[in-house]
């Protein structure tokens, strides 16, 4: 079963290590989280996201700066 979780970086694209790794059993389980939490990422330093599907990058990097 594939898993789908989302890497932390800064703007720069380097990795943010959280400590915590969220793993979702579906790509809309974990673009439904990151809806819910993209603000206290911010708020934590996390400047963007980028969604894997196990080891295979989806997209991103993703800016979480508000427009």
């Amino acid at each position: 079963m594939a898993s789908w979780w989302w890497r932390h970086e800064t703007a720069a694209g380097e990795e943010i290590a959280s400590g915590e790794r969220h793993d979702f059993p579906t790509r809309g389980d974990a673009e439904s989280w990151l809806g819910e939490c993209w603000s206290d990422l911010a708020e934590n330093g996390v400047e963007a996201v980028t969604l894997f599907e196990d080891d295979r990058l989806v997209y991103g990097p993703m800016s979480l700066a508000m427009p």
